[in-house]
């Protein structure tokens, strides 16, 4: 039984179209941390880096890792600030004019980010 498989950073899945959908599969097809539906068994496989796992027990499981996790939380604060601040713009034309004011300076920023880049050369030239 697969208790866990640890891969690199986050979770993958992937697979042609929304699942992954096999009914042959080979024990160096994959990367660890692969997953399948498994046609022929009716079941989910992972890849454990030598051969295709089936998942056992009661309520298989799959989770993030802590740090997916935390980015998530992440982006979701950032995201719902930005809900508040648009909507405190829609209402009141001095935060309008100041969310107006940090997008043009953000692209300024850019713009110098991307002028300050070194010059990649092909080699020998």
């Amino acid at each position: 039984m697969i208790k866990s498989i640890t891969v690199g950073r986050y979770l993958t899945v992937t697979g042609v179209n929304p699942a992954y959908v096999a009914k042959n599969y080979g024990s160096s097809n994959g990367k660890i941390g692969d997953m399948m539906y498994d046609l022929d068994t009716q079941s989910i496989k992972v890849y454990d880096g030598v051969s295709w796992q089936q998942l056992h027990g009661s309520i298989p499981s799959i989770q993030l890792d802590g740090e997916a996790e935390s980015l998530l939380n992440w982006a979701r604060k950032k995201k719902q600030e930005e809900i508040q601040l648009e909507t405190l713009a829609k209402n009141n034309p001095v935060v309008k004019d100041l969310v107006d004011q940090i997008k043009q300076k953000e692209e300024q920023l850019r713009m110098v980010e991307i002028l300050l880049k070194p010059e990649v050369t092909p080699m020998g030239y």
